[in-house]
């Protein structure tokens, strides 16, 4: 099997672009033709056999509301059984392209990625749309995408009176998002005797180094320790006094990073301590878990030493710092109340979680720029924490301060490091590329939002949640609680595109476009 070890979260970016001549124009012909030449059958292989696992998961919720005794049990069993039969139909119909020996290509893991991402949300809305709370197709796939990409934008409203069994399938959807997808994925790969790490290069994840021999090896690690802190996550918001189905729910969309509630009030509808738990939590799944492997195999060190870590831990106390000094100073509250509400809500924000337990819109202007400076930065590399990440502020970062230095010392031989190791320039350029395509991403959503009739700061932050993947959305068009619904179709659609493209980390699909890619 192949190891492709990835040394640098944004490496894929360059390796991508350098299959792509971007020096000439590409029509539509020549990419359907270059597309269509593309062999998919282990695309499709892969990809069925996780649609068949998905509807398996649906057997979960569907138990829940069975032995609660409610009738949408249904519902979630004919999900089940339609995704399962049209997952397994297109792997079995596609088996025969899988022989040993075979390795998947760079292109194959592309469309495996987008294509993944695509599929699942779209077999995952059936139950919504089958049964409770009966929604359109629009809010099925909104809510479906919204949960497996772990923004946690809702547009369901009534949360606290919906069967049990959808919300469970919605803390299941976000916790398969978190690191679930990627997991499953790797287990799948390695079957094929494809190289593994080819995913973690299209999904932008970060393996900093060499840890284990094999995809498999490291697949299996993560996923233990997904589960473990899960696991810890709901026990410790039991032993709190959060009810055993809360607890379960909301240790999945913590963990994830997601947000998603079993209340439309979110956590506003609990006790205070129970934010202590959250944030924990919060922040531990917003540092690198292949971290968490080294500490598994005992070794503290490198999870200490990592710059990202600390700059993730010290920018967290810089923003708690900022909000806690502005409610004492402008609103006289009390510096304990201050300092939990601050604390709970930025470390919400910044791991993208979305967690809410104040009306956030109405902290005053200061606090909620801090809100949306966080959200664009976002968690580590390698972690479920979404947006930019802060491996790639911290390169943008230490190339300006090389670049003014070699302005007043120009024959100087300087060079751009991170952690003590010289960063290439194909590094320090794909980081520029992905800044340079957020902020137009990010920006051509806003717009495209309020031509749907939104009002400028509701098309603003709903442009942010999606692209950055942060889950709250502020402005008159949204919801007491905090739910789209209201949203123009047009505008959730485009939320939609949204949450797909920057879950992905943007030129992981933008990429797809260009026919050159797709030849030798």
């Amino acid at each position: 099997m192949m190891d492709l070890v990835v040394p640098c979260c944004a490496s894929h970016i360059g390796t991508a672009f350098r299959a792509v001549d971007t020096g000439a124009v590409d029509t539509g012909a020549e990419a359907i033709q270059a597309f269509a030449m593309l062999e998919l059958r282990p695309v499709g292989y892969i990809i069925g056999l996780l649609i068949a696992t998905l509807g398996a998961m649906m057997l979960f919720p569907m138990m829940l509301d069975y032995l609660s005794g409610d009738a949408n049990w249904m519902a979630f069993l004919e999900a089940a059984v339609v995704t399962c039969l049209i997952g397994a139909l297109l792997s079995l119909s596609c088996a025969n392209s899988t022989r040993k020996g075979d390795v998947i290509t760079l292109r194959q893991s592309f469309v495996l990625t987008t294509g993944t991402w695509v599929a699942l949300p779209a077999f995952g809305a059936l139950p919504f749309m089958f049964g409770a709370p009966d929604a359109s197709l629009t809010n099925a796939m909104f809510e479906a995408v919204s949960g497996m990409t772990t923004t946690g934008t809702t547009v369901f409203t009534g949360l606290d009176n919906l069967p049990p069994g959808v919300n469970l399938w919605r803390g299941i959807l976000q916790w398969l998002g978190g690191l679930g997808i990627v997991i499953v994925a790797l287990i799948f790969l390695p079957v094929m005797k494809v190289g593994g790490m080819q995913f973690f290069r299209s999904e932008g994840f970060d393996t900093l180094g060499k840890i284990l021999p094999r995809a498999l090896d490291i697949s299996s690690a993560l996923i233990q320790i997904y589960i473990v802190l899960t696991v810890a996550c709901a026990a410790s918001y039991f032993a709190m006094g959060m009810s055993g189905f809360d607890s379960v729910v909301h240790a999945l969309t913590t963990v994830s990073t997601g947000g998603f509630s079993s209340s439309d009030i979110s956590f506003a509808k609990f006790e205070h301590r129970m934010e202590l738990v959250a944030i924990v939590f919060m922040m531990l799944a917003s540092l690198p878990f292949i971290r968490f492997v080294q500490v598994a195999q005992g070794n503290f060190g490198p999870l200490w030493r990592d710059a990202q870590v600390r700059a993730y831990i010290r920018w967290n106390c810089y923003a708690i710092l900022a909000v806690t000094g502005y409610e004492m100073y402008h609103l006289n509250r009390p510096f304990l109340e201050s300092v939990r509400e601050s604390s709970f809500n930025i470390v919400s924000t910044f791991s993208g979680t979305g967690f809410a337990s104040v009306d956030l819109s109405t902290w005053g202007p200061f606090p909620f720029v801090v809100l949306i400076m966080v959200g664009l930065i976002g968690g580590c590399t390698s972690s479920t924490g979404c947006s930019v990440k802060v491996f790639r502020y911290l390169i943008l970062f230490e190339a300006i301060k090389v670049q003014i230095r070699r302005l007043h010392s120009p024959s100087a031989m300087i060079d751009v490091r991170y952690d003590g190791r010289r960063v290439d320039d194909d590094v320090i350029n794909s980081v520029v590329v992905f800044f340079t395509l957020f902020i137009l991403t990010f920006g051509v959503a806003a717009v495209a939002l309020s031509f749907t009739g939104l009002e400028m700061k509701t098309a603003f932050t709903s442009a942010w949640t999606a692209v950055a993947n942060v889950g709250p959305a502020f402005g008159p068009e949204v919801g007491p609680t905090g739910a789209v619904d209201g949203f123009p179709a047009l505008a959730r659609w485009i939320m939609i595109v949204g949450m797909l493209v920057g879950r992905l980390e943007l030129l992981s699909v933008y990429v797809l476009l260009f026919a050159r890619f797709w030849r030798n």
